[in-house]
């Protein structure tokens, strides 16, 4: 059996908002724009593998939290890296 806390507790974590979804506060902001010295480069090895999971698959935009504009140039840098082998296609455990 719950005790009456721990009831309440659930119950606030399942409160929906006026359209009937979960009510999520927390946004993420793209690094390119709030840190306009950053550079998209397709040498920089270190930088695209943050956008990549381990399997070698390109994240997409909703979990990375970069804009539209920098998702693309970050999908663009790591297509070249392969192509010039600085990245991997696929993980070494997947070949």
């Amino acid at each position: 059996m719950l005790s009456k806390k721990a009831r309440k507790a659930r119950k606030a974590k399942k409160e929906l908002d006026a359209k009937g979804k979960l009510d999520r506060k927390m946004t993420k902001v793209c690094r390119f724009c709030e840190h306009k010295e950053l550079r998209i480069d397709y040498k920089d090895e270190r930088t695209l593998k943050r956008y990549m999971n381990e399997r070698g698959k390109i994240i997409p935009r909703r979990m990375s939290g970069a804009c539209a504009r920098h998702q693309r140039a970050i999908t663009s840098a790591i297509k070249r890296a392969r192509h010039l082998a600085i990245l991997p296609y696929a993980a070494e455990a997947f070949r």
